[in-house]
């Protein structure tokens, strides 16, 4: 995953440790025994450097990857706190101890030749994992707790690999979060023998199964990418881009940004485009003013191609609406004029002579089949939305509407049907525009979790 917050100034502190740790002034701990298996493999130390909220006093925090060992400083001048595992080895050995004389038992029957056994092992090994995640909970960004749990719910029930949560950055942010401190550089770097895939003092992003799987929801935002200019978020279903009117509406990808970067030059209004609350994808904002400015003309000039995946409530060869593809028609381009209906809020309505024109081209990805969290079953079609114009609820309505394919996207609250833990099936999976200071092409792609 991306670095969420910038390296340089962590990395130094990081060569700094590593030479205390070269010279023995600074020693690394063995809190448990070490496993033949892991033996000279190295691991990570990670190095965050924040800020008091109260005082702006800088606050540098070091964590090390894993269970087993732990960082021991020198005494310092600067505030330096080692942070420990959010989970103590002797509390992951009590969750593994229940199960594992009958996953060893099991383990001996399968390679004595009884295969049947294979299930019953994954359900106790399952089970066991299960236990240790559920000793994990995490600070977030805004102070409140989220569990290992919560975070396994918000992904459909997958669980994680083994070891989530005892990497470098989730310790640190959920240790800064947590006593009101404001990070604003972080680093990860190697600390062993080299490896084919690892070099002793060389920077390493946070991991994409564990930490990819568990900081978007400590961080508050999925950073896609980021720099002194611009930041690129993959937004979730559910949250608005931008405040509302009202105290309830005031969580957004906006507010979140500014409460993650307080130290950059803040816009008042980040955001140079907004995705609909129920939509998820991709979002650009920007640090600066001139970069908000050139973003907005890229827009205004049509320079900047989106694409968006939807899941349609049906089969679209069998949809009856004007727009509707004939027999054998897998592309097409939907032209059609909405506007707002003022007596229903937020609600746009076809209008031939007062509305708006709205373009999309789109292309059939072919049939699948939706499970609905109610574990029901139905035939839906994945459709590749190319919009050529930006208007309300554009796609949401070519898609609904009985002069586009008269189809609606499922979830669609406004414009369809939505159960009961069901979110809107559409998803900004694509863009390309151009990096407004360094005049780079940037493209990115975001798949969908459906």
């Amino acid at each position: 995953m991306f670095p969420p917050f910038p390296c340089e100034q962590a990395h130094q502190k990081n060569l700094e440790l590593i030479s205390l740790l070269e010279k023995g002034e600074a020693k690394l701990l063995q809190l448990t025994k070490e496993s033949e298996e892991r033996k000279g493999h190295g691991l990570m130390l990670g190095t965050l450097i924040c800020k008091k909220v109260e005082t702006g006093e800088e606050v540098i925090l070091h964590a090390v990857s894993g269970i087993s060992m732990q960082l021991q400083l020198p005494s310092s001048s600067q505030p330096q706190i080692v942070v420990p595992p959010l989970a103590s080895p002797s509390q992951i050995e009590a969750a593994l101890a229940a199960n594992d004389a009958a996953i060893h038992e099991l383990t001996a029957r399968i390679n004595a030749g009884e295969k049947e056994l294979s299930a019953a092992r994954t359900a106790l090994t399952t089970q066991s994992l299960q236990r240790v995640f559920d000793l994990y909970t995490f600070t977030r960004f805004d102070g409140k707790k989220i569990s290992l749990n919560e975070i396994i719910a918000r992904h459909g029930g997958r669980l994680p690999p083994t070891g989530t949560g005892d990497c470098c950055a989730p310790k640190l942010l959920s240790y800064a979060f947590e006593n009101n401190l404001i990070p604003f550089s972080m680093d990860e770097v190697f600390y062993g023998k080299d490896s084919p895939n690892k070099k002793c003092g060389s920077s390493y992003p946070p991991c994409d199964e564990r930490c990819g799987y568990i900081l978007p929801s400590i961080l508050g935002l999925e950073i896609l990418y980021r720099d002194d200019a611009i930041l690129v978020v993959n937004k979730q279903s559910g949250l608005l881009s931008v405040p509302g009117r009202t105290p309830d509406k005031q969580d957004c990808i906006e507010s979140r940004m500014k409460a993650l970067f307080p130290f950059t030059n803040q816009l008042n209004q980040p955001a140079v485009h907004r995705l609909d609350m129920e939509t998820s994808g991709i979002m650009i904002l920007a640090f600066t003013k001139e970069a908000h400015r050139e973003l907005n003309r890229q827009f205004e000039a049509k320079e900047v191609h989106k694409k968006y995946i939807a899941l349609l409530d049906g089969v679209l060869q069998k949809a009856d609406g004007e727009a509707a593809p004939k027999q054998g028609e897998k592309t097409g381009r939907i032209e059609l004029k909405f506007r707002l209906d003022p007596d229903n809020r937020p609600h746009q309505i076809y209008d031939e002579e007062f509305g708006k024109l709205g373009i999309t081209d789109w292309e059939n990805l072919g049939q699948v089949t939706y499970r609905a969290p109610d574990g029901s079953t139905k035939k839906a079609t994945r459709v590749l939305f190319i919009p050529q114009t930006g208007r309300t609820h554009q796609l949401r309505l070519h898609s609904s509407d009985i002069h586009g394919f008269h189809l609606p996207i499922i979830g669609d609250t406004l414009y369809g049907t939505c159960l009961p833990g069901e979110r809107l099936m559409l998803h900004a999976q694509e863009i390309t525009f151009t990096h407004p200071t360094t005049h780079e092409k940037m493209h990115f792609i975001c798949q969908p979790e459906f």
